[in-house]
């Protein structure tokens, strides 16, 4: 299979307005895999069922989890590398890992917490987390002891929309709700209403500073939430799933593997 590395690079000096020199294909992970995720020191996160494996920036596996008592493993949130985040929506439990994926903590269980409907769980800053349920339509954040510290309220009456997310993510104390047909809800720390950001159709993307980066329809796209510029470019491989960049490093997700290449600044 051949892949365009030239046209990549081509997209990163566009998007990012840096100077951007993909060297080499670094390494390339064949794994079956229905989840994947990347944090901030390059490592790669493969899930499978109730199984997740780890990979170091060289792209060697180097560790597994797995948990057969509460069936697949819905979301995982690598956005701490120390505590890795994993929910298992069908039994509404969640469970941290640290850097060796060795569990941290008991299983948390949304149920025995008043929450019976939680949809999405993601991370939150001071090793705490956050969730939204579906049957009170709104958001709650736990501290590490699984006390709760902040809350929305009814959204649908707050924000007058009927709201269906199907992704969320916290940086730098802020926390994005993804509903596709609308936008990207902001909240603060407190679960406060900050902002609404208007790109629609989104599955997932990555926030870093005042960038939300993303991939929708064949296009990497970085969208600067203070200019309020959004820019695109086409790949024109079909088989690209989806895009993470980490710092130097740039992953490429198909259907059947992740490609991870050298993207160094000059």
């Amino acid at each position: 299979m051949k892949h365009s590395f030239k046209y990549i690079l081509v997209a990163f000096v566009f998007i990012i307005g840096s100077a951007f020199v993909l060297n080499q294909t670094l390494y390339t992970i064949s794994h079956p895999f229905n989840l994947f995720t990347t944090d901030n020191l390059r490592n790669s996160y493969l899930v499978k069922g109730e199984e997740v494996v780890k990979y170091n920036p060289s792209g060697k596996q180097l560790l597994k989890y797995s948990n057969k008592r509460f069936g697949d493993i819905t979301t995982i949130d690598a956005t701490n590398a120390l505590k890795v985040l994993l929910y298992y929506k069908d039994f509404q439990q969640i469970v941290f890992l640290d850097n060796q994926l060795s569990q941290n903590g008991e299983m948390i269980s949304l149920e025995s917490l008043g929450y019976e409907q939680t949809d999405l769980v993601c991370s939150s800053f001071n090793n705490s987390f956050w969730i939204y349920n579906k049957q009170t339509v709104e958001l709650v954040r736990f501290n590490e002891n699984s006390k709760q510290i902040a809350k929305t309220g009814n959204l649908k009456q707050l924000l007058q929309a009927d709201l269906k997310p199907n992704f969320m993510i916290e940086y730098n104390s802020y926390l994005y709700l993804n509903c596709p047909d609308i936008g990207i809800y902001v909240f603060d720390m407190y679960g406060t209403f900050n902002k609404i950001i208007t790109l629609k159709n989104l599955h997932s993307f990555q926030v870093s500073e005042n960038i939300i980066y993303f991939y929708k329809d064949g296009k990497f796209c970085s969208y600067n939430t203070k200019a309020f510029e959004e820019k695109c470019i086409s790949y024109n491989d079909s088989l690209i799933k989806n895009v993470r960049i980490e710092k130097d490093r740039l992953f490429l997700q198909y259907p059947d593997s992740i490609r991870a290449i050298d993207n160094t600044t000059k």
